[in-house]
């Protein structure tokens, strides 16, 4: 077969379904987007509209760690050199960090959706935003998910963390390395102080044995960070048996 007229065949496939299968089966199995509550009319496996993946918008930060580049809404967790707390203590582990946007509105929903109720599929879309928050011209030789406990990870069925790293890994051509465990069990670290989050983490992490990093310039993924204090000790684990580069 011609490729011009393979080309044409598939072009027009894509035509059939897109206007005649996408709103027939809209017809057989409604849903609804499980953000706005508007009807979905394209076929999709994500269940939300592309209205709702299109709201959340790139994080705008004024304030960023002298050392590490986290970024803050506002300058209050710095000191007067710029440096935030866990690179005045010695204890941040990464070099620098990346994030997309602040961890509210459509953008929470979504992380929410994806986390707790085990939508899979927003996999993707919040694996794009997460690329598009990465530098091009930045090189990793290897992709770490954050992990989680194995107890959690029973509860929870899946590792929010490795499906995102996979994503990424996906786009850049990068494999991924689960080369930190939990070695302890550790309590939420939502509404903890900052000297309890980090006291909450010390010592929840160890490398994992069998998988080679050293050397390596290592980009570990997690779906929400706050302080920190949880990527900082991962990345000291990854970091006592190596000579790498961490970034978050």
């Amino acid at each position: 077969m011609p490729d011009a007229f393979r080309r044409g065949a598939e072009t027009g496939f894509r035509g059939f379904v897109d206007h005649i299968l996408s709103p027939l089966f809209t017809l057989v199995f409604p849903d609804d987007c499980r953000l706005c509550g508007e009807a979905l009319r394209e076929l999709s496996r994500v269940p939300v509209c592309a209205k709702c993946l299109r709201d959340p918008q790139p994080l705008v930060a004024e304030y960023f760690c002298v050392a590490c580049r986290t970024p803050f809404v506002n300058a209050f967790p710095l000191d007067e050199t710029g440096r935030c707390t866990l690179c005045r203590l010695g204890l941040v582990g990464f070099d620098a960090v990346y994030s997309y946007g602040s961890y509210e509105g459509t953008l929470r929903k979504l992380i929410h959706l994806f986390k707790f109720e085990k939508v899979h599929t927003l996999a993707g879309p919040l694996g794009k935003f997460m690329r598009q928050a990465l530098p091009r011209e930045e090189r990793f030789d290897a992709i770490v998910p954050m992990p989680l406990h194995w107890m959690r990870r029973w509860e929870r069925g899946f590792n929010q963390s490795e499906l995102l790293a996979r994503e990424i890994a996906r786009h850049w051509n990068v494999p991924v390395k689960n080369a930190v465990r939990r070695a302890k069990a550790t309590d939420p670290q939502a509404g903890l102080t900052n000297a309890k989050r980090r006291a909450n983490v010390s010592g929840a992490f160890a490398p994992r044995r069998g998988v080679a990093v050293k050397g390596a310039r290592v980009l570990l993924i997690d779906d929400v960070m706050t302080t920190g204090a949880t990527a900082a000790a991962c990345a000291r684990a990854l970091k006592d048996r190596k000579s790498t580069r961490l970034n978050s």
